[in-house]
């Protein structure tokens, strides 16, 4: 029997499953380890290459075989699917996730750092909290209009409402309505609060990082965006372009070709759902500024013309995912474009 050389470890809360296989292809480990013991274990084995799918947990444990001298790959669960045999079980997943590893076209997660996944906590915390705000401003928006209580719409209208529950003295509301409203405003409130709160602590991250201080001088990009760019994307050079690193957002077309005929729809939606959702709001915010003071970009200029605004903003937010690509790959800040003279 040939000694490991290759191991996918098929990850869970308690019980994971190892299959390990010899250079020649010769199965050599398929047992279940304990997650006390999975350590231990490994550290028993001399350096192989270690296969994990990109779950929960798995960035912790990729870190942890790292220190211990294995190479360790993250791929994406979807990506192994194609290499499950027959039915599902842990052993069928841990031998499919030896086999994905080892094909020369796998794509792989980059391994996030602990100060990356603490980072990325607060963004996840935040917007947690955002979504929460929105239901509750909903739902006091909603209640009110049985009322009929009716106010504009966005953060102001909600706040004209919040005054009209917080005045005792209005008879529009009944006593019985009046205790659920006093609930959802106290709820609103302490939600706000605490979405300030992790504001203060991403802009304090923000201030002492120098990658994030860079980004921000992108037009469309502010703290909030900089510090999601450089948490997520960790290491720059892993894509080999700034359009790669667009397509892993999602902010590139979707393809439905086929014949040589090439069929190009709305963006694919692929990637990461969330720096896609903050860099296109970011671009709605220039463009909005660029309709009302103007803007030395004259490709913006055009395509606003040629365009809707949102698909405008969306070509914005790929371009400003490329410029963030090219500064932090090459070292450099960003430039003003200058305005060049009209022909005469």
């Amino acid at each position: 029997m040939g000694e490991v050389s290759t191991i996918g470890l098929d990850i869970a809360k308690s019980v994971f499953q190892v299959h390990g296989v010899s250079s020649d292809g010769e199965v050599v480990i398929r047992k279940r380890v304990g997650r006390a013991k999975v350590l231990e274990f490994f550290a028993s084995l001399p350096s192989c290459l270690v296969g994990i799918e990109a779950c929960p947990t798995a960035h912790h444990w990729s870190r942890q075989l790292h220190a211990l001298g294995h190479t360790v790959r993250l791929m994406p669960p979807s990506y192994v699917k194609a290499y499950l045999k027959r039915s599902k079980n842990d052993a069928n997943d841990a031998a499919a996730i030896c086999e994905a590893v080892t094909r020369p076209s796998m794509r792989f997660v980059a391994m996030k750092s602990e100060k990356q996944q603490s980072g990325l906590m607060l963004h996840r915390s935040r917007q947690l909290l955002v979504r929460q705000r929105t239901m509750l401003s909903n739902a006091i928006r909603g209640h009110m209009a049985e009322l009929a209580v009716i106010s504009a719409k966005g953060r102001n209208g909600t706040a004209e409402l919040l005054k009209i529950i917080a005045n005792k003295t209005n008879d529009c509301i009944p006593a019985a309505a009046q205790f659920s409203l006093d609930v959802l405003a106290r709820q609103y409130a302490a939600t706000t609060a605490e979405i300030g709160v992790i504001e203060k602590r991403i802009h304090a991250w923000h201030r002492s990082c120098e990658e994030s201080q860079r980004l921000e001088e992108i037009p469309g990009i502010g703290p909030i965006v900089a510090t999601a760019l450089v948490a997520e994307v960790g290491d720059w050079k892993a894509f080999s372009s700034g359009r790669n690193l667009a397509a892993w957002i999602g902010l590139v077309p979707k393809q439905h070709s086929t014949g040589g005929k090439d069929r190009l729809g709305g963006i694919s939606k692929q990637g990461n759902r969330y720096l896609r959702w903050l860099l296109v709001a970011g671009a709605m915010a220039v463009i909005r500024y660029a309709r009302q003071h103007g803007t030395k970009r004259l490709w913006l200029v055009r395509i606003m013309e040629r365009r809707p605004i949102k698909v405008a903003a969306v070509a914005l937010a790929n371009k400003i995912a490329r410029i963030a690509w090219a500064i932090m790959v090459h070292g450099e800040r960003f430039k003003e474009p200058r305005l060049l003279p009209v022909a005469a």
